[in-house]
């Protein structure tokens, strides 16, 4: 499996490119804000790896310990973490699950000091109407978030099967060098006996 900063680097070496092909299909410069932000945002510290302690988990600093049940849930490379789609829309929920109970317990507090606030069914209704007024761009930031989890993903696929590759090569080599090594056994010739009466016979001349 690559290590935490070679898909950092694959993350930043594709960005422009992501970036310039969003824009040159969409001719959209938000849209490709949007696409390469979530890009960005899922290769450096909303990937996949969230599910054990990598990176990416470092990344969120004091907040990390709101992605341990995340990992304790889940086994490492699941299809619930690393599956296409799956992965990100589980991470977006687990996320928001997070983000919708510390919306409650502010808005408790807020009520029980006796500032006046929108409702939780108001929030709601405020919610569905952007999204419905900017689907383009959610569907933009979701898009940006799985593009960068299938850059992780394909990463991992390519080393695992580059060592797999490199595993057998090395396996097999050995056995020829010695069928090598034989070959060139037979070629070499005995060296003759030298006996005590010819080394005798080469002093008196």
């Amino acid at each position: 499996m690559p290590s935490g900063r070679t898909h950092d680097r694959v993350t930043l070496w594709s960005l422009p490119i992501l970036a310039g092909s969003t824009l040159l299909v969409t001719s959209r410069a938000d849209l490709a804000f949007w696409v390469s932000s979530g890009f960005l945002v899922s290769g450096l510290i909303f990937g996949p790896d969230l599910d054990l302690y990598s990176i990416h988990y470092k990344r969120w600093g004091k907040l990390r310990w709101l992605w341990r049940p995340y990992q304790q849930a889940l086994k490492h490379r699941s299809i619930w973490s690393h599956g296409p789609i799956i992965g990100t829309i589980g991470r977006i929920i687990y996320l928001s699950l997070w983000v919708g109970l510390l919306g409650l317990f502010l808005l408790g507090i807020a009520q029980f000091i006796g500032i006046k606030t929108y409702t939780g069914q108001q929030l709601l209704v405020i919610l569905q109407q952007s999204i419905a007024k900017n689907s383009a761009i959610y569907i933009a930031l979701f898009c940006g978030l799985e593009l960068g989890a299938m850059s992780h993903y394909l990463s991992d696929w390519l080393v695992s099967t580059y060592k797999r590759f490199a595993k057998s090569k090395a396996t097999t080599t050995p056995f020829r060098n010695l069928d090598a090594r034989k070959s060139t056994l037979k070629i070499v010739s005995k060296p003759k006996k030298v006996s005590a009466k010819s080394i005798g016979k080469s002093r008196v001349k």
